[in-house]
């Protein structure tokens, strides 16, 4: 039995100044600079100032007139978290809205970077199946677990929805690390008792048996924290195949009885569309299956959703249910190019999923880029095809009757993708209205980011010796450079396409810090 986690210290209002940086909408940037934002004792944002008078001394003095205001004692309870522009540093720094990862296998973590020659079902059996059955050892999950945890902190993420494994003691062990640690989490014990798919090794004996394990799962995250303010169960059917039709029947009741929210696959690759058809003769389309389980819903998020008909887009619209999109696993197990733009037109919920181990990195700003990538690749294809359909056919289009400006929409922002990264997660997962902006009401997750000033003028300027040519010191070891000239959206650029988790000084949940990079520059 695993000890109670140690009770938290409580925390004390503080003041966090600096540049602050959202993506509120869609496509859209909300740039806070010179600003204080006061954060309570529960975590929550309570006030938000910006363009606020300030000098380069950075300690604090320009803030407490404008703290005092607020009704707050300035010297016994606001402690000051200084970062940017109020320290004179050229704005190379400021805080971003903590990342939100909608599907990881955390179990997976230890295959990072395996695929083999594999496609989505043989890299199953391969690679995936035999390493999730060994977390019937508590040590091994432990250590695992942990290391994931302090990873995905370490890069930012402040939430994330993950898949477990299906033995009982390692999932409520998973729940446990992340509440300790500070992550807020969603924790899934998979589901999967069809013995005509999965191993004999590894499954669920019968539907009840099922159903029985993610009760206790259930039970244990509600002890944990009843109030469901960090972590939460959420119901996992491995993906449909794994499932019989009666499992999949009384995980939907399940979800609808304790109001939870459900996670699974859906059209990731085509030899599963076919396995569906074949399992489920009685159902039009994959989506449908989920939809005649009771497990489509406004709080399901369904991984990848590639290759959705038309029809099956509409559906899942109408249900209100949310889409995890997976670039990097997509792309390297050679899945397909989701058409992201088309769900986002229509309405959909989109975030961004690492999907460690098909994904290869458990960076959501590494999603992000892929996310990128693959939206200007999709425009390639789509345009490829349109130009020889003109040559053969002389038709004006194949997306939606728009031509070479449909094919140009298809590809994503910088601001878009940071979007899907925050805000689009939340909407996912249901927490729109406690994370993602830096807005009075908000909780405060939140990571701060610092780049390195390479500024040419002033007094930001490096100057190397000789005998630095050639080196990096500890102190110039900054994958996105900044050279004094830079937008906020060119900063913001660089930091996506270049930027890793040696740019993340430090993380926040709840107004709890969570992370802080060692030997971080002050």
């Amino acid at each position: 039995m695993e000890p109670s986690p140690p009770e938290k210290a409580p925390l004390k209002k503080t003041v966090y100044t600096g540049t602050f940086i959202s993506t509120p909408t869609l496509g859209s940037l909300k740039v806070l600079e010179d600003a204080a934002v006061g954060v309570d004792e529960a975590g929550v944002i309570r006030y938000v100032e910006s363009d606020l008078e300030c000098d380069s001394e950075g300690d604090g003095r320009e803030c407490e007139a404008v703290v005092r205001g607020w009704g707050w004692d300035w010297g016994m309870w606001c402690g000051l978290e200084d970062w940017g522009r109020w320290r004179g540093r050229g704005g190379k720094g400021w805080f971003f809205p903590g990342f939100v990862d909608t599907h990881i296998h955390a179990p997976q973590y230890l295959n990072t970077g395996l695929f083999g020659t594999t496609t989505l079902l043989s890299w199953l059996s391969e690679y995936t199946f035999p390493l999730e059955s060994s977390f019937s050892s508590l040590s091994r999950a432990r250590h695992i677990y942990s290391r994931v945890i302090a990873r995905t902190l370490a890069h930012g993420t402040t939430t994330a929805a993950y898949y477990a494994t299906l033995h009982v003691p390692a999932t409520n062990l998973l729940t446990t690390l992340c509440h300790t640690a500070g992550q807020r989490a969603k924790v899934g014990r998979v589901c999967m008792d069809n013995p005509t798919i999965n191993p004999s090794f590894y499954r669920d004996e019968s539907p009840l048996a099922a159903l029985s394990a993610t009760r206790a799962t259930i039970t244990h995250s509600a002890q944990l924290d009843p109030a469901r303010e960090l972590v939460e169960p959420i119901i996992t059917p491995r993906f449909a195949p794994s499932c019989t039709s009666a499992c999949l029947h009384q995980l939907g009741a399940l979800a609808q009885h304790h109001d939870l929210p459900i996670q699974t696959h859906i059209s990731e690759n085509a030899d599963e569309i076919a396995l569906v058809r074949t399992l489920f003769p009685a159902c039009a389309s994959y989506t449908e299956v989920y939809a005649t389980h009771a497990l489509l819903t406004p709080r399901t998020v369904l991984g990848h959703a590639i290759h959705l008909s038309a029809a099956e887009k509409e559906m899942v619209k109408a249900h209100g249910a949310g889409v995890a999109h997976c670039p990097v696993s997509n792309s390297y197990l050679s899945s397909g190019l989701c058409p992201v733009r088309e769900l986002l037109d229509m309405g959909i919920n989109v975030g961004l999923g690492t999907d460690v181990s098909g994904g290869w990195s458990p960076s959501v700003l590494t999603a992000a880029r892929e996310a990128l990538g693959v939206s200007r690749v999709l425009a390639g294809v789509e345009g490829s095809k349109l130009r020889e359909r003109r040559g053969l056919e002389g038709a004006e289009s194949v997306v939606e009757g728009r031509g070479e400006e449909g094919i140009e929409r298809l590809k994503l922002s910088v601001e878009e993708v940071l979007y899907l990264a925050t805000v689009g997660g939340a909407k996912c997962l249901g927490l729109e209205q406690k994370v993602g902006l830096f807005e009075v009401g908000f909780e405060f997750d939140a990571q701060m980011i610092q780049c390195g000033d390479f500024s040419v003028e002033g007094d930001g300027v490096e100057v190397f010796d000789g005998d630095s040519v050639g080196s990096l010191s500890a102190g110039h070891d900054h994958p996105v450079e900044l050279w004094g000239k830079e937008s906020v959206r060119e900063k913001l650029a660089k930091w996506v396409f270049c930027g890793d988790d040696r740019n993340v000084k430090k993380v926040w949940v709840k107004g709890r810090k969570v992370h802080e990079r060692r030997g971080a520059e002050s």
